[in-house]
């Protein structure tokens, strides 16, 4: 494996494409058939309503998660990942940013251990 990648960070990234493809394949869908986006979204019957909460507050902690971890870890531009959710998708950016603290931590480790 390259450098950082770990296969736990590997597995992250994979998820964060499948969240990018999954989420965007639905979302041209729906510009291809000129439907309202939001008012399908939330407008749909209690369900779909009861999903879209759960997902924003998850969204929501997830994002908190992001800005706070970055911050402990000194990760650059944690902040970027929440802006980006809103343009790709949550699906992609979470596990986007587990693949990059993943690499974080294993570089740290690999700083921490004593040469041989």
């Amino acid at each position: 494996m390259t450098k950082n990648w770990t296969p736990l960070a590997v597995v992250y990234l994979a998820l964060s494409l499948a969240g990018l493809v999954g989420t965007w394949t639905f979302n041209l869908l729906a510009i291809a058939a000129l439907r309202d986006f939001f008012g399908d979204w939330v407008n749909s019957g209690p369900a779909v309503s009861s999903l879209t909460v759960d997902l924003l507050v998850v969204a929501v902690a997830g994002s908190i998660l992001i800005i706070v971890e970055a911050r402990r870890l000194g990760m650059k531009r944690g902040w970027l990942y929440v802006l980006l959710s809103g343009l790709t998708a949550f699906a992609f950016t979470f596990p986007l940013f587990l693949a990059m603290r993943e690499r974080a931590l294993h570089a740290r480790r690999t700083q921490a251990a004593p040469a041989s």
